[in-house]
């Protein structure tokens, strides 16, 4: 996949998936993304909270993205499909 083919806000999702996939946990987070639906703002809040904790793991640009694709419920359904590997509908 060409990386200046994917949009800005998603450039992020292969190193969030690599990170997940490397921790055996992309199913597990794909799963908790659709059941959770709209309490995934909660989850962005969450992230808000923790960044200090979790800047070591990521960018600041990172965690924001990826705060903000939690925020965005269309976004968040396309990631838990694109950690599944599916062609988002």
């Amino acid at each position: 996949m060409l990386t200046n083919s994917i949009p800005a806000e998603r450039t992020s999702w292969p190193i969030w998936a690599g990170f997940l996939r490397d921790r055996g946990l992309e199913n597990l987070a794909a799963w908790t993304i659709e059941v959770a639906g709209p309490l995934t703002v909660l989850g962005a809040q969450v992230l808000y909270l923790g960044s200090p904790f979790l800047r070591s793991a990521f960018s600041n640009e990172q965690m924001d993205a990826l705060a903000g694709m939690l925020e965005d419920q269309r976004e968040a359904v396309a990631f838990a499909a694109f950690l599944r590997e599916e062609t988002p509908s």
